[in-house]
Parts: structure tokens; sequence; C-alpha cells
């Protein structure tokens, strides 16, 4: 676990805990009394209803989750393994016996280097031109199946002129899905992982871009694309702590990095293809059951 965790205190602003996850890359925040003892907890979902509804500038205490699941220091692998796959969050706060937040533990912490090969695929090289200067720039960069864009099911134009905007997309996404009756789960994982990618295209592209959204009757495919500056080296982006984001955008508590990490963690499928100059796009397949997607994966 994080022995180390970032905390916030009821007073601050869910603006302010929109910087700190920004800022750490994480996705929930504990939140403490002034003796550090846990009160609440705040995550990236809450984050996105409150820019969907106007009210990021409440103080935390009024929106914050107040019945926390937590584990003790003492509990062991096994059973948090088992909280993960009960409650399907992707963090628990550790606390002492008086309550006091000791660490944090992610699903990560546990299967860190467990994901598979295919999870995250970058297009190099010639393939990655095929996809930006063809044909291919209309077809699913995952299925290699035609994309009616105009036919999508949802889309956004993202406004890169104002870092205050980030997220009001992937917030009316949330509200589409939501509207459309999907599981709960699945519209969380999707808004998380389009918060980030919106995020992204706010603060490095330099440029205009849209959300596609594109569903099924076994998944939610997402597509974000820029025409900006683009990314040199994804594997390096990758990486946490990354960052080409502009000082004044920092000073906000953004661009600390890129999300990727985040949005590979959230989604079943990520494909990434990009050129410098010639912008960025982002497809991420949701399944509605994982179970079954990872055995149609696996058996296709």
């Amino acid at each position: 676990m994080n022995q180390d965790p970032q905390t916030l205190t009821p007073e601050k602003s869910l603006w302010h805990a929109k910087e700190l996850m920004r800022l750490k890359k994480i996705s929930g925040v504990p939140v403490v009394d002034d003796k550090g003892k846990l009160v609440g907890i705040v995550s990236i979902e809450d984050i996105i209803i409150a820019l969907e509804k106007g009210y990021i500038r409440d103080p935390i205490e009024k929106h914050m989750s107040r019945n926390v699941i937590y584990l003790k220091p003492d509990e062991s692998v096994q059973t948090a393994i088992e909280y993960f796959e009960r409650y399907g969050y992707g963090r628990f706060p550790v606390v002492d016996e008086i309550k006091r937040v000791v660490g944090v533990i992610t699903k990560e912490d546990i299967l860190r280097g467990l994901l598979k090969w295919f999870s995250v695929v970058y297009t190099h090289d010639e393939r990655r031109n095929n996809v930006l200067e063809s044909e291919y720039y209309y077809r699913s960069l995952i299925t290699g199946e035609p994309l009616d864009k105009k036919g999508a099911d949802f889309a956004f134009e993202i406004d890169y002129s104002d870092v205050n905007l980030a997220g009001v997309g992937a917030a009316k996404l949330k509200k589409f899905l939501t509207d459309k009756g999907l599981p709960p789960d699945v519209v969380r994982r999707v808004s998380i992982a389009t918060y980030e990618a919106e995020t992204n295209v706010v603060i490095h592209s330099g440029s205009h871009g849209i959300i596609y959204c594109f569903l099924s009757d076994s998944s939610v495919k997402v597509r974000v694309e820029d025409y900006g500056k683009g990314i040199e080296d994804v594997e390096l982006a990758m990486q946490e702590g990354y960052s080409a984001a502009p000082d004044y955008v920092r000073e906000l508590g953004f661009g600390a990095g890129m999300g990727l990490a985040n949005m590979k963690r959230f989604s079943d499928k990520m494909m990434i293809v990009s050129e410098v100059g010639k912008g960025v796009i982002v497809e991420m397949l949701f399944y509605l059951d994982r179970e079954e997607g990872s055995k149609a994966t696996q058996n296709p």
C-alpha cells in the first residue's frame, strides 16, 4: 500500500479535490478531520457529477461519501482482493485502530505487472501513418470496422481554450449513458477514462477535439480525437509524472501526467495513435459484461 497517502479536509472545495487528483494522478482521496481520522472519501466520479451539476466550488463535506469501506493494516492480501471484488472500488483507505488514515491500497498495488500485453497497443511507424493519413482514419483502431462518425450515438466538441471546461464532455457522456440505462459500473468506468482523455485535449493538444461514443449490445466504444501537437513518445507519456503542460496549467493542479494509465486501467481495450503535428486518437472499448468480454478476447 501507499504509506504516504494524499488526504483532504472537509472544508476544502471539490475544485481542490479535482486539482489534487490531477496533480497526483489518483482517482480518489480520503477526507480526514484535524486529527487525521477518516470521515469520508471523494472520487473522480464525484468530481464529474459536480462538473455536470455546477457545484465544483462547494466544500467537499457537502458531497463526499461518508459510509467509507476501509481496510486495516493487519488484514491479509486475500481480504483486500475480496473487498475489490465485492465492492468494485479502485482503492480503499487503510486505517488504524482509532480510524487514522495510514495508507491507501489500490488494485495496482496487488496486481501490478499482471496486466495483459494486449490491454494497450501503440501503433508505430508505417501503420501509424496509415491510420492518420488514409481511410483507416474512419475505421475503429481496435476492431478495424468502419466508423460512421456522423452516426455516433454521442458526440461532443471539446473546447481547449478554457481549462475550466475540462471534464464537461465526460459529464455529459455520463448523463447520456445513465439515461440509456447502462450499468452504473460501466458508466463510471467510461466517464472516468473519458474525463482523462478530454482533459488531455484541453491541456496538451493546443487544438479542438471531439469525443465520439458508439453503443452496441455488448460494449461501449469511446473515441477521442484532436488535431494538435501529438505525442512524440507514447511510451514516455505512459510514465507517471510525464507532462507537456504549460506552467499556468500546472498552477491549477493539472499537468503532472497525461492520465493514460487511468484510461488503460478503466477500459477493457485501448489503442493510441499519434504523430507529432497531426494529433492524437485514443480509442477505448468497455464491455458491458467484463467477464464475457474477456472470454470473447481469448476465444475470437
